[in-house]
């Protein structure tokens, strides 16, 4: 893979990154209607539709930072997005071009004052792993082995300018109004802001990790603040293979289970123990160990749960909860979800709406065990997206609905409910993690 000897910073440059794959998808967009004369429209959708991934991605991952976080955000809604952007956008988990030799060293000479071969007593010139905020290196201090993560120069300056780009996009996308959306947006921005603060990322790393150390079947690196700074972050190098390499090998629907078991702990505990979540639940964060343990190796974005929206969030997660259409509609208005400005129709619509969805996305919690290899569950999830999104009643309602907080929460269980079903994990125990509450 070709290495990086610039990232383009100045909002010039980035824009004419994203203007140039926006004329190639106006030339895709000319080779599908030759298509559609000669080959069905299945076919031919599905070349634009690998044609347009291709050349979007190719301009994010060239761009690095916000702009292609934004896509590794996008390959996890598998229920929005067609198979062959997913395909094409989960490649910036952990494949992009990486920085060059050259631009790594100027890095560490800026923050450390000398080239990283001064530093560790080895160090791998090329990258092992390159994603969208950073890349990591393979080092070696005395007898530790170390992973190095190194953040890509200008990423944290243009996350403003970056947004501004993608938000059309996204507005169109997910159906998103201008008025009353700055608050989702903000929240968006701030994220990344945390998760390009590296001192901020290795404080939360080192209390996650020993607020979680007792958690069975997981693994976490130790930290060294002596080689980190705000660009660059040492761990210890942690074995394993990817998440995604585990569940496409042969393994025993024991081994698949204890990983799940693992995963869905791990989250549970955080969300009602912590009251803070690892947001971030795709593959690319996570190894499973050669003795079969979960391994967490990044903790770059954390969302906080405040009370006041966890209280009513979780409150509407139980069933009975949900059939009190006195209590159910006391939650909506306090989760932001119906507005007293709202007309009658609005309130039917959206209490209708998120009752069918609160029903089947919550339906794991209100039971002892759940199988989240079950098929039909994860394709009630699709037609129910599906069928709402082709909805003409929506059409000129405000659809920005619900807290802020929404946003994190919400992805965070996309992401964990789509790893579980990866693992096809059965007889998963919701409320285990209450076994490993400390007194």
């Amino acid at each position: 893979m070709k290495t990086l000897n610039k990232i383009p910073t100045g909002k010039i440059e980035r824009t004419g990154s994203l203007l140039k794959a926006g004329a190639k998808v106006g030339v895709n967009y000319l080779k599908y209607y030759g298509n559609k004369i000669t080959k069905d429209e299945e076919e031919a959708r599905k070349i634009l539709n690998e044609d347009n991934a291709a050349d979007i991605y190719d301009s994010l991952k060239e761009l690095k930072g916000s702009a292609l976080k934004v896509a590794q955000m996008l390959s996890m809604e598998k229920n929005i997005l067609p198979v062959e952007y997913v395909e094409k956008f989960s490649l910036s988990q952990f494949s992009v071009p990486p920085l060059s030799g050259a631009l790594v060293k100027k890095i560490f000479r800026k923050y450390f004052g000398k080239n990283p071969e001064a530093i560790f007593d080895e160090f791998s010139q090329e990258s092992v792993n390159a994603a969208s905020i950073g890349q990591v290196h393979k080092a070696k201090k005395g007898d530790k082995n170390l992973a190095v993560k190194i953040q890509y120069p200008g990423v944290r300056e243009s996350i403003s300018s970056d947004l501004k780009m993608v938000k059309p996009i996204a507005m169109k996308m997910f159906n998103i109004k201008k008025e009353g959306s700055e608050s989702y947006f903000q929240e968006v921005e701030d994220k990344l802001f945390e998760e390009t603060d590296y001192n901020l990322e290795l404080k939360r790393s080192r209390l996650f990790a020993a607020a979680c150390s007792h958690l069975p079947n997981i693994k976490f690196p130790d930290y060294y603040p002596e080689y980190s700074c705000e660009k660059i972050i040492t761990m210890d190098w942690m074995s394993g293979i990817h998440f995604s390499e585990f569940t496409r090998k042969e393994n025993t629907q024991d081994e698949l289970n204890a990983i799940g078991q693992t995963l869905w702990d791990f989250y549970m505990y955080q969300m009602h123990i912590l009251k803070k979540v690892h947001a971030d639940p795709h593959p690319g964060n996570f190894l499973i160990s050669d003795d079969g343990r979960l391994v967490v190796i990044d903790f770059g974005c954390i969302k906080e749960i405040p009370e006041d929206f966890y209280v009513p969030y979780f409150e509407l997660a139980k069933e009975e909860n949900l059939k009190n259409p006195e209590v159910f509609r006391e939650k909506l208005f306090a989760l932001e979800i119906l507005r007293e400005e709202d007309t009658p129709k609005e309130k039917e619509f959206f209490a209708t709406l998120f009752y069918e969805l609160l029903e089947l996305f919550t339906r794991p919690f209100n039971q002892e065990k759940f199988d989240f290899s079950d098929e039909g569950f994860f394709q009630e999830i699709a037609d129910l997206g599906q069928r709402y999104s082709k909805i003409s009643d929506m059409k000129g309602m405000n659809t920005n609905r619900g807290s802020r907080h929404f946003i994190y929460l919400n992805r965070t269980f996309f992401g964990l409910y789509n790893m579980m079903h990866d693992l096809k994990a059965k007889d998963i125990r919701i409320n285990n993690f209450r076994n490993f509450i400390k007194p």
